[in-house]
């Protein structure tokens, strides 16, 4: 008998291995559980808030006990190398092969000619793309995962892929390998300048800059629209902006911006400037600059906001026009802040507000998007002990965290263009925007990521008490209009119309496309994008109601400006800012905009 006969006669049947497997896979299920029971009481879980360590290791093991997502990858991986190799070698002879990997709807990564004809970054873009996205079907096959573990891991692995992608190295992006030949390697001298620049010497955290800071200047060549600051408090101060016509509707137009962001996104310049735009079709625009609140504001909670925000708003601005009733938009969650003062004043029978109108807004929070995978007990718990130690949040934080959602165009693409083609920030309007981030107070931000986005009781009956009165959204009646964009990451439209259903009173539904910031800030002038109208939205699921909607190319600004002229019939002489017993303070943009982080 030969050896290789003795050792085919000694392996085990084929029942035995089967049972080996399964035993292997639950002893390691069972050390893996204990491992993790043990690391929740460990100090060292605070060197990992996130929780990645204990949802891959949940990951891995779910793999163990059922392996075929692995497997299944596996087959799939190797099949799709094997036609990758099969093309390549048939391009490096000069013959055709079969259709390349495409790349996904959306993506710009792989825009140079060399990703496409020079046969060995093809190669490299096709292997990258099908490994990325291999890897990603097979965390999001695994099951016995709940729901926010899985997509904290799937999140977390797409984050992953995109960091390894070969365009993100100066040896594997075409573009930068002929840059450097061209520039004799400027480019990624220059490139360590910037990257240095961008490192702070003191804490080492880096800081990609988006844009050239030094090109924009408030009240010069952004929020340049004219107006005065007629009244401020400890939490904002409020702006009326100059007339452009001669007559005006007699209810002012007041706006609630997000406290997170600065208001000026809606008065980057005068051919993009939603504030411009409404005070050029008739309307006294009042606009809320939020304080960028240091430690001293560390305790200030959801009710001082609106006390000191919208409702010190409105009793300023009766007594700036004479007029007790005003139209209002509420901006993403400016928009969650209106829609409570709406309860509040229904239990307090103020009939101020005749018409609202939410931009982006979120009120149920059952489903947020990826902003869910940054909120659970344990890192609110870290959140929180980090903001008890300086009194608020940093705005550069909450900045990098809505750069992940987005990390190709909002991280990759920056590292590419400062570092490696050693190129500087291009000057973007709203890029500066974006980078001139704010504070949140530690209480307020604590009890907004509680009661919203954690607990979601925010939409539920008295889930929420302000001054005394439980919020209830269901008894608000005040005729509403909701735009949600199709694209958006932040407030997705599928939630957002969730939370319009709540209300009792009439709701018109608007459905821009883009997304977040480029559906709202989207000046007919541009003539880009479009959006979608449909019928009432009660009872009427999401997905029923588009199918039935009615598409619209450009703005939506035109029908949204239709549907409010319908609470505002009358019209009087044109209002300047200070004609009223409010003093003039000082010129718009005013000085809290102006507080950087």
């Amino acid at each position: 008998m030969s050896n290789d006969q003795t050792v085919i006669e000694e392996l085990p049947p084929a029942d035995s291995v089967t049972a080996a497997v399964e035993h292997i896979a639950e002893a390691s299920h069972a050390a893996i559980e204990k491992f993790l029971n043990k690391r929740e009481h460990s100090p060292w879980r605070n060197m990992d808030p996130l929780g990645l360590g204990e949802a891959f290791l949940q990951l891995t093991s779910r793999l163990m006990t059922d392996p075929h997502p692995l497997l299944k990858a596996q087959h799939d991986l190797w099949s799709a190398y094997a036609r990758i190799w099969q093309n390549t070698a048939l391009s490096f002879m000069g013959m055709p092969g079969a259709a390349h990997v495409p790349v996904p709807q959306g993506d710009k990564r792989f825009k140079h000619d060399d990703w496409e004809n020079n046969p060995f970054f093809a190669f490299l873009k096709q292997s990258y793309l099908v490994t990325a996205s291999t890897l990603q079907t097979m965390v999001s096959d695994v099951d016995g995962l709940d729901e926010k573990t899985a997509r904290k891991i799937e999140f977390y692995t797409k984050q992953f892929a995109d960091a390894i992608a070969p365009t993100n190295f100066a040896l594997t992006n075409p573009e930068v390998l002929r840059t450097t030949v061209e520039t004799g390697g400027a480019n990624l001298l220059n490139g360590l300048r910037n990257f240095l620049a961008d490192l702070d010497p003191e804490t080492g955290q880096l800081r990609t800059r988006m844009t050239d800071v030094n090109a924009f200047e408030l009240g010069r060549n952004v929020a340049t629209t004219p107006g005065k600051v007629v009244f401020q408090n400890r939490m904002m101060q409020l702006l009326q902006y100059s007339p452009s016509t001669t007559e005006v509707y007699r209810r002012p137009l007041l706006i609630v911006p997000p406290w997170i962001n600065k208001f000026y996104i809606l008065d980057l310049q005068p051919k993009n400037s939603f504030i411009k735009w409404a005070v050029d079709q008739g309307h006294t625009v009042f606009v809320m600059s939020w304080i960028n609140p240091d430690e001293s504001l560390a305790e200030q909670d959801f009710r001082d906001y609106m006390m000191e925000g919208p409702l010190a708003a409105l009793d300023a601005i009766e007594q700036a026009t004479g007029e007790r009733q005003v139209n209002i938009i509420g901006y993403c969650i400016g928009g969650t802040l209106l829609s409570a003062l709406l309860a509040y004043m229904k239990a307090k029978g103020d009939d101020r507000i005749v018409s609202a109108t939410f931009f982006t807004t979120l009120l149920d929070f059952s489903d947020p998007g990826d902003l869910c995978v940054f909120i659970d007990d344990a890192q609110l718990a870290s959140l929180e002990h980090k903001m008890a130690e300086r009194g608020y949040l940093d705005g550069s934080e909450m900045a990098s965290t809505f750069n992940m959602l987005r990390a190709n165009d909002l991280i990759w693409s920056f590292v590419i263009n400062n570092y490696l083609l050693g190129k500087d920030p291009f000057p973007f309007d709203l890029l500066y925007w974006n980078s001139d981030s704010t504070r949140m107070p530690a209480k307020m931000h604590s009890t907004y990521l509680r009661t919203m986005y954690l607990e979601n009781r925010f939409c539920q009956p008295g889930g929420m008490t302000v001054d005394g009165v439980p919020i209830d959204l269901r008894t608000i009646e005040t005729p509403s209009c909701f735009i949600a964009t199709i694209d958006d990451h932040i407030a997705p439209w599928k939630a957002s119309y969730q939370g319009a259903q709540l209300f009792s009173g009439p709701v018109k539904f608007i459905l821009g496309k883009s997304g977040h910031i480029a559906g709202i800030v989207n000046p007919p002038v541009s003539n880009k994008y479009g959006y979608s109208l449909g019928g009432d939205i009660h009872q009427v699921a999401a997905d029923e109601w588009y199918t039935s909607t009615e598409g619209f190319d450009g703005s939506w600004w035109p029908a949204w400006s239709e549907w409010v002229a319908g609470f505002s019939p009358d019209m009087v002489p044109a209002r300047q800012p200070g004609d009223g017993s409010l003093q003039v303070i000082e010129d718009a943009p005013g000085s809290y905009v102006r507080v950087r982080s």
